[in-house]
């Protein structure tokens, strides 16, 4: 009998390999760069907390799809579910030191044990930004900006197209509610309509009837209001109308209105950001502003960068009041998208350039040439044996390597190298060593 362990992964969980890992790190770093250029810090935090941090933050559902055990000391911890509970805890314990507002990034694997569905897994990463400590709306539209600035310079690395950031806001939503007697039920209301996108008008309102118990009346005027159509003008202007009476619904629509303005000033309403009352967010923590972000060739996928405002998500761990908002990217539902789109090159390499090893006696030449490259900010794989060359050829182009330098203990008697373009199939010999940084710059580009 084997004593094999057959190899393989649990459900919702994957393997990346580097054809994925390499567009991955690529979308970490532009995001990493959009978060510091707007001047929020890097922060870390237990992947593992105490069950009670994050139980009843999310809602029942995220309580349901918690990874939840008893660990070695008989304490009840659980896997965080998101980045944002964890970080009003942090916020809670630390911000004495840090002071307000303070904004941080965080880039972390979360999990849900929930379905999995198109381009969602169990365990994923999401990449945070947040400002905590003030509920001035500048900060609301600020988190639109780098949400647009974000998709704007993954665009550039990955052209994926045209892309919609939707908002809306909690409290005109909060306030039809109470226009419509049913503030008390707005939790499950909001649920149900949060699946409108997916389920569609007449299974929300049927799933608002049967488990937030309002009338089939009342369910139909909820998404009336949802699927209200129009220029974001239009549809600010309409909400003033019908339910500007209401304190919250008022403060709303001033909150967008504001936002707007700004993006526009900012020199980013580019008909990208799109005002849908339909947006609700399922998570219980959201109070104010609310985002998602579509991209227009893969709406099916659902958002790949959303978040919101939430102003009594830190009060239940110190008694100091620090409201936030902030936003994330989906960072594996929106690789999924551009491998669907194909839009992820799978040819991609860490170091586009390989020595071939020709004699082994020349080993440390090759690790020469290799280190005097990657000073000059050049990747530069050396290949380990000397064997055939077309085998080494098979590799360098398995592993999507653009240039190879062929070269022998004559060559380097010489001091010079072949450059062989794997791309192009052509050869240049007789390459001296001074020359070669030049040639690599300038054949490989920026």
């Amino acid at each position: 009998m084997s004593n094999l362990i057959q190899p393989r992964t649990l459900k919702g969980f994957r393997d990346y390999l580097p054809e994925l890992m390499i567009p991955r790190e690529r979308m970490l770093e532009t995001a990493r760069k959009v978060y510091r250029s707007y001047g929020f810090a890097p922060i870390d935090t237990p992947a593992l907390e105490y069950a009670e941090i994050l139980l009843g933050k999310g809602g029942a559902e995220s309580d349901r799809q918690l990874y939840r055990f008893r660990d070695h000391g008989d304490r009840d911890v659980a896997l965080r579910f998101d980045l944002t509970v964890p970080f009003a805890r942090f916020a809670a314990e630390h911000i004495g030191k840090l002071g307000t507002p303070f904004k941080r990034y965080h880039m972390g694997l979360v999990w849900r044990g929930e379905n999995t569905q198109h381009g969602r897994y169990r365990e994923f990463m999401q990449c945070d930004f947040d400002t905590i400590g003030t509920t001035a709306n500048a900060a609301d539209c600020e988190t639109a900006l780098v949400i647009h600035d974000l998709m704007a310079a993954l665009d550039r690395e990955f052209t994926f197209g045209a892309f919609e950031i939707r908002i809306n806001n909690r409290l005109v939503l909060n306030g039809l509610l109470e226009e419509l007697g049913l503030a008390e039920k707005s939790k499950a209301l909001l649920i149900a309509l949060d699946k409108l996108g997916k389920a569609g008008a007449d299974a929300v309102a049927q799933e608002m009837v049967d488990k937030a118990q309002v009338q089939a009346e009342q369910a139909r005027s909820i998404l009336a209001l949802a699927q209200m159509e129009g220029s974001n003008s239009e549809i600010l202007e309409r909400v003033e109308a019908e339910f500007g009476r209401n304190r919250k619904s008022a403060d709303g629509v001033q909150r967008l209105r504001e936002l707007l303005t700004v993006a526009k000033a900012a020199g980013a309403a580019d008909g990208r950001i799109k005002i849908d009352l339909s947006i609700a967010r399922g998570l219980d923590y959201y109070t104010g502003t609310i985002y998602e972000t579509f991209l227009q060739a893969m709406p099916g996928i659902g958002s790949v960068c959303s978040g919101g405002r939430y102003d009594n998500l830190a009060s239940l761990y110190t008694k100091q009041v620090l409201p936030g908002v902030g936003a994330s990217l989906g960072l594996d539902r929106f690789l999924a998208a551009l491998e669907e789109m194909g839009k992820v090159d799978k040819t991609a390499t860490p170091a586009p350039v390989i020595v071939f090893c020709m004699a082994m006696e020349c080993l440390g030449d090759y690790q020469r040439i290799a280190r005097m490259l990657r000073a000059a900010g050049i990747g530069v794989e050396v290949y380990p044996d000397a064997k055939k060359i077309g085998q080494q050829f098979q590799y360098a182009e398995r592993r999507g390597h653009r240039i190879a330098l062929i070269a022998g203990p004559a060559e380097f008697a010489k001091g010079v190298c072949n450059v062989k373009d794997l791309i192009a199939k052509e050869q240049r010999d007789n390459v001296p060593e001074g020359e070669l940084v030049e040639l690599l710059r300038s054949a490989l580009g920026p």
